[in-house]
């Protein structure tokens, strides 16, 4: 599957975007373990989020379908049913390393593979603070998946520093400290996406929190609510980025989740001299949201501030487009989680550009970019749906034809990718067979 998109000059209109998937996610887990029923709106239905709630079902979880929402019947802290099978998680990393935590304390034996891509990808960072628990989690020779969980009795809680910043460790050793005995204490180097700490208060489970600091006690139980899932707005930031470097823009979105620890893209792009304008401020759900309306930016090069990186680790591929196309250089450090998802972001994001003729100029953790002319090229993704979407945000700014192969996995996380991007302006075109 590939993506061929034409230089196009005009971006414009308004849009929603998918649900937010790191909230679908957990939405999808929390309910499950909750007593009661939960109706969740707006669940993306992308097949990452679809990979955990399938993952829920096959461990004996009721969920019955409305037009635009669900009803996830809770089977309680206790109740969840060791799998028949293997659970897949196809493309999901997420679903992989929360699952891990979860599952860790369940006191049943479970096996959680993926696809080809999945299976590269590290997971001794989880497992090796789940095991000081007390887990007992295999993993394949290099660290990689699949995952076994073994049955134990229980586990005993611990205070865990993370040595990268990273939702995913953090959110897994969490959950891990609901079924140990015990408090368990998670300190982080810098404050990372908090939608499992927010979700878990929406469920009343009580935790303490600060900057950097959080920890849960375990054997509490989690209760029923409703759940709004707002709009993604790493699936926002590639509209947002089109509407900044095409040269006629201005485009609104609207619902967009603007959690404190995801808005690091808009405080990036504000710093690069993009004309951005929240407003419609709310909260849905215990998580603000907000319209946002962009119009076309001359942007300027700059030093992303590393305290910025992680609250928008997941932007980075967009945001290289950005500085690809802003006047003078950008430079990107402290951002080594990039090589660890998907694909290798940081490497893939500088072959991607190098092929379009920009100068960049890779690190271990980050990446030059010298703004400048954009030439068409074919681009390889990688197996990453962030890849395939911002190279196809490149065109904007293309003096011919961009090629993206392997675009499979925008489903992932954002279903109906094309014909947004047509519906605001894009000149882009799917093929079903690539080379």
């Amino acid at each position: 599957m590939k993506y061929i998109v034409q230089p196009s000059a005009r971006i414009a209109g308004e849009i929603s975007v998918p649900g937010d998937k790191s909230i679908s996610h957990r939405a999808i887990m929390f309910a499950s373990l909750a007593e009661g029923s939960t109706r969740v709106s707006g669940f993306l239905q992308g097949e990452d989020c679809l990979a955990t709630l399938h993952a829920f079902q096959q461990m004996g979880v009721t969920v019955d379908y409305g037009s635009d929402d669900m009803t996830i019947h809770g089977v309680g802290r206790d109740g969840l049913q060791a799998p028949q099978n293997a659970l897949d998680c196809g493309n999901s990393g997420t679903s992989m390393r929360l699952l891990t935590g979860l599952l860790a304390g369940q006191g049943f034996a479970v096996t959680l593979v993926g696809d080809e891509s999945l299976l590269q990808r590290p997971m001794r960072r989880v497992c090796d603070p789940l095991n000081s628990m007390g887990a007992r989690i295999d993993t394949a020779a290099k660290g990689t998946p699949p995952v076994t969980i073994h049955a134990v009795d229980s586990l005993q809680a611990i205070s865990y520093h993370l040595p990268v910043a990273s939702a995913q460790v953090k959110s897994a050793v969490l959950l891990a400290g609901l079924f140990a005995r015990g408090v368990t204490e998670v300190i982080e180097p810098k404050p990372t996406r908090d939608h499992t700490e927010c979700m878990l208060q929406a469920f009343h489970y009580p935790l303490q929190r600060s900057a950097t600091r959080i920890s849960v006690e375990g054997g509490h139980r989690l209760h029923a609510t409703d759940i709004q899932v707002p709009g993604d707005i790493s699936s926002a930031a590639f509209f947002i980025v089109a509407a900044c470097i095409a040269p006629q823009a201005e485009l609104t979105l609207h619902n967009v989740g603007m959690n404190p620890t995801r808005t690091g893209v808009l405080a990036i792009l504000q710093a690069m001299n993009a004309s951005i304008d929240i407003h419609n401020h709310a909260v849905e759900g215990g998580e603000p949201t907000a319209s946002i309306t962009v119009r076309s930016s001359q942007l300027r090069g700059i030093d992303v501030p590393p305290e910025l990186v992680p609250s928008a680790i997941d932007e980075f591929p967009i945001l290289c487009v950005a500085a690809a196309c802003a006047q003078g250089t950008t430079r990107v450090t402290q951002a080594e989680e990039l090589r660890v998802k998907e694909s290798d972001r940081i490497a893939q994001v500088a072959r991607g550009l190098t092929t379009l003729g920009v100068r960049v100029e890779e690190y271990p953790d980050g990446l030059t970019i010298e703004g400048g002319p954009l030439t068409g090229g074919e681009i390889d993704s990688g197996h990453d749906h962030r890849i395939a979407m911002a190279f196809s945000i490149a065109s904007l700014r293309a003096a011919d034809t961009i090629t993206v192969h392997d675009c499979k996995n925008v489903a992932t996380s954002f279903p109906g990718f094309v014909e947004t991007a047509r519906s605001v302006g894009l000149d882009i075109t799917l093929h079903e067979h690539d080379r």
